[in-house]
């Protein structure tokens, strides 16, 4: 299973939300950049970083900061926020970012979805991001009246061969992950998935590693990381 550490960018700054809440962020870093060196130093394999910004306006705010952490880091990259017309699937397509994470659009467009699975083909992933079983959307601020099992069923259809799978009520606040969720979700579908949210400790992990089906191929970690929880090189050796 493979470690994701988490960079989250907001006013060009490196950030944790708690619950997704933007009112309620913890800035880690002045430079996302050295952040994410930082991982990459400590042994991480690839990171996933996000957009907040992105994620609640729908413009790809600090993309150029993101294209400069995939450039420079020769490890796999993976993004998320904001790509919600064309003309951001193509110039994500363009950059050197490994995988490319559709929220909102996903569930509200579903010609730019299939846009997507065109131009991006399995560099494609999709958020499903949760509250009570039931998908958030815009930046987590709203919620749907999708169920996470329809929306995945709706995405096996279309092509998608990866999810990540967030459990909003978790994100960010230091209590553990909601893993029977993971593990419902996760059985129901033959998607990889890639478990986000509430990761705490190395307890944790070992939990994840222990319950999660085969088809969970990694986890992302934030704020554990940030805090000292536990190192990358600990988490690393958990999850082998």
């Amino acid at each position: 299973m493979q470690l994701f550490p988490a960079v989250d960018i907001q006013g060009g700054k490196a950030v944790r939300l708690r619950r997704g809440d933007f009112a309620q962020s913890t800035v880690f870093g002045d430079d996302p950049i050295a952040a994410a060196r930082r991982w990459h130093q400590e042994g991480a394999e690839a990171l996933h970083v996000v957009d907040l910004d992105a994620a609640r306006t729908g413009t790809l705010v600090n993309f150029s900061l993101v294209e400069q952490i995939a450039a420079e880091l020769p490890i796999p990259v993976e993004y998320g926020g904001g790509v919600r017309d064309a003309l951001a699937v193509e110039r994500v397509a363009a950059s050197g970012l490994r995988w490319v994470v559709l929220g909102t659009a996903a569930l509200l467009a579903g010609e730019l979805l299939q846009t997507a699975v065109d131009v991006l083909g399995e560099r494609l992933v999709v958020g499903v991001d949760c509250a009570g079983g039931m998908v958030a959307t815009h930046g987590w601020r709203e919620r749907s009246q999708m169920s996470a099992s329809s929306f995945v069923g709706q995405l096996e259809e279309l092509g998608v061969r990866r999810i990540v799978h967030t459990d909003i009520d978790t994100d960010g606040m230091m209590r553990g992950p909601n893993l029977p969720a993971l593990v419902d979700l996760a059985g129901r579908t033959p998607l990889e998935v890639v478990q986000s949210g509430g990761i705490t400790t190395l307890e944790d992990l070992r939990r994840l590693r222990k319950v999660a089906p085969s088809n969970v191929v990694g986890t992302i970690v934030g704020r554990a990381l940030y805090e000292g929880a536990f190192t990358v090189a600990e988490a690393k050796a958990v999850l082998v």
